[in-house]
């Protein structure tokens, strides 16, 4: 069988903007636009602030999108009237970061996982029991041991696997994944990655994987998104990005992620002032103020995300 040829999700020229009171306005994302194919991990990263949550939430429809347009295996979600929008959603789910608070602590965990069938017109009482009980047994939960039990009752890891499990029982062909280990230990952060791992080698599904920690990117995506100020700089394979980063952002980046062997010296490069106001952005590259290659052009044209090798684009001028 032919693998399917339609993008699990694309987004074009996305525009997010947050009304700020007084007339004003922060463009929280601009022009963004990517594609994920069915069993492919993106990861979008950047540090604190560059819209990258906002991406996510805009795909799942839970913020305001300004311009663009999302797609769902073709579908444009925009377009979709709310009853239309409902049936959809079962296949988009999202994971989020905070694993306890993303669970209502007053359900057990049967009555959470049997939730999202009810709502969605799926749910069969012995059909359900089953199914709830073998998607527990997937994401390396007891069901017997936990169904009549409370989230308070749980470790942070496994309320991200209730979380998680919660997500599949829709059979969903994308996760959103916004920070989904990033309060946890780092052992269980491997725990949780290898389970996202397996999960997408055995059902081919497709994450949109938000993230700060280049160390878990790179174990779990296949292409990497660099964010800076709401635009995309760089995007690439993985293994592109992570040896020949052409952005100078990049670089910067992966300076900083820790090397495992002591032998190894690194010479580490921080970033120069302070991030700019997004609500009032740079003027050119939005980078300038803090590139280490910024030249007077920068200041005055912005970069177009231009293809420079095979998989790889990114957007400046000196590259």
């Amino acid at each position: 069988m032919n693998a399917p040829t339609t993008p699990v999700l694309a987004v074009r020229d996305l525009d997010v903007v947050y009304a700020l009171g007084g007339g004003q306005a922060m463009r929280a994302v601009d022009r963004v636009g990517f594609e994920i194919a069915h069993g492919e991990t993106l990861a979008l990263v950047g540090e604190s602030g560059c819209g990258k949550s906002s991406v996510a939430k805009a795909v799942m429809q839970l913020a305001p999108l300004a311009g663009g347009a999302i797609e769902l295996e073709g579908q444009p979600l925009a377009r979709l009237d709310a009853r239309a929008l409902q049936r959809l959603r079962r296949r988009f789910q999202m994971i989020f970061q905070d694993p306890i608070s993303s669970l209502n602590p007053q359900r057990t965990v049967r009555e959470i996982l049997e939730f999202p069938l009810r709502v969605n017109g799926l749910f069969d009482p012995v059909a359900s029991a089953r199914r709830i009980r073998e998607t527990l047994e997937i994401v390396g939960l007891d069901s017997e041991s936990v169904l009549g039990r409370h989230p308070h009752e749980f470790s942070g890891g496994q309320c991200q696997r209730i979380s998680i499990a919660r997500a599949l029982i829709l059979e969903p062909v994308l996760l959103v994944c916004d920070e989904p280990v990033s309060a946890l230990d780092v052992s269980v952060q491997a725990q949780v990655i290898n389970l996202l791992t397996d999960l997408q080698a055995e059902f081919g599904i497709a994450y949109l994987f938000v993230a700060h920690d280049l160390a878990v990117v790179r174990h779990i995506s296949h292409r990497v998104a660099v964010m800076y100020l709401g635009k995309i700089v760089e995007i690439a394979g993985r293994d592109t990005l992570f040896s020949t980063p052409l952005h100078p952002y990049t670089e910067i980046l992966l300076s900083a992620v820790p090397v495992p062997d002591p032998r190894v010296r690194t010479q580490r490069r921080l970033l120069k002032g302070d991030p700019p106001n997004p609500a009032a952005p740079p003027s050119g590259c939005r980078f300038h103020t803090r590139c280490p290659m910024a030249q007077a052009r920068c200041a005055e044209e912005e970069p177009v995300l231009e293809q420079k090798t095979a998989g790889q684009w990114v957007a400046c001028h000196f590259r």
